[in-house]
This record gives structure tokens, sequence and C-alpha cells, in this order.
């Protein structure tokens, strides 16, 4: 679980970073730059939440059969 919330919180980060800094490169390179930066950005959150939500083989915690049809 550890893993997959430092995954979330790590592209969450770069896509605020990205948002954040694309003032600062607006001014200093240029509209075509820091649009490019807002694309990018605007396509990481959907990644994020699929990275989050990956299974980790290694946690027992993800093995979670509750639910499907392995449940008891």
């Amino acid at each position: 679980m550890k893993r997959r919330v430092r995954r979330y919180g790590l592209v969450m980060g770069v896509c605020l970073a990205l948002f954040a800094g694309a003032l600062p490169v607006y001014y200093l390179f240029g509209t075509g730059w820091a649009v490019a930066m807002c694309v990018v950005a605007a396509f990481l959150p959907p990644v994020a939440v699929t990275l989050g939500n990956l299974a980790d083989p290694d946690d027992p915690e993800d093995h979670d059969t509750r639910y499907g049809p392995n449940a008891d």
C-alpha cells in the first residue's frame, strides 16, 4: 500500500509542479512552453490514479478476497 501511495503522491507532485511552474515559464520563455506544461500536467492525474490503483504483488493487503469470485 505504501508503494502505491508513494507513486500516486510523486506523480501528483509532478503535476502540481508543472502547473505552478507554468507561470514563471510563461514570463521567461513564452506562451508555447507554458501551455505545453499545462497540457502535460492535465494528463497526469488519470495516470496517477491508475498507478495508485494497481495491485502491489509484494503487499499482502492488496490481495483482498472479500469481493469477487474468490470471496468466502
